[in-house]
């Protein structure tokens, strides 16, 4: 079986998490593309996790976010802790022989943390930006960073209409973005 060129695998995903205030919003665009032809425009690749209490969004194969999702669940019910939980996550990802093959990465949040997990081991939390917290995962990530973080700087919009506001610009720019938002808050 031939492998396939990077312009072949399926991508095109921009998930960004902003805290502000008590609210933690996760968004994630709903564009799958294949090269250069879109697959799918209302994909949902943020959800709710653990009773609902962690929101959890992916960039990446579809099949590996899941496997990477249902692996993230089970640690939640061993370690309540979203950070504990994270952390074990990413040793099984790094070190077990199967785990490590699988191309995604996760940005997950609970109401005291936002965390991205990767599978080199990598459990980041971002920094803080004034009077919140943004991260941002995907093709489109850099752009959605960029405009959150100026929003969050000079405008007086809640983690929503940050998180919401930063993706459609993201979509503007971003040929591998689109403007049909998932949208989860705590």
């Amino acid at each position: 079986m031939p492998t396939r060129t990077p312009a072949e695998h399926p991508h095109g995903t921009t998930i960004l998490a902003v805290r502000r205030g008590d609210a933690v919003v996760m968004v994630g665009d709903g564009q799958v593309s294949l090269g250069r032809t879109v697959l799918k425009t209302q994909a949902r690749k943020v959800r709710r996790m653990a009773e609902g209490r962690v929101l959890g969004g992916f960039s990446g194969s579809t099949a590996d976010a899941i496997t990477l999702f249902e692996k993230f669940e089970a640690k939640l019910r061993e370690h309540p802790s979203l950070a504990r939980a994270a952390v074990e996550l990413a040793k099984d990802w790094r070190s077990d022989r199967v785990l490590r093959r699988l191309e995604a990465m996760l940005l997950v949040a609970d109401r005291e943390k936002v965390l991205l997990v990767g599978g080199n081991g990598d459990v980041l939390e971002p920094d803080p930006e004034g009077d919140g917290v943004v991260i941002a995962i995907g093709s489109g990530g850099p752009y959605a960073l960029a405009a959150a973080r100026a929003l969050l700087r000079h405008s007086t919009l809640d983690a929503r209409g940050v998180a919401e506001q930063a993706l459609r610009i993201a979509a503007e720019i971003c040929v591998f973005t689109n403007t049909e938002l998932t949208v989860e808050q705590l």
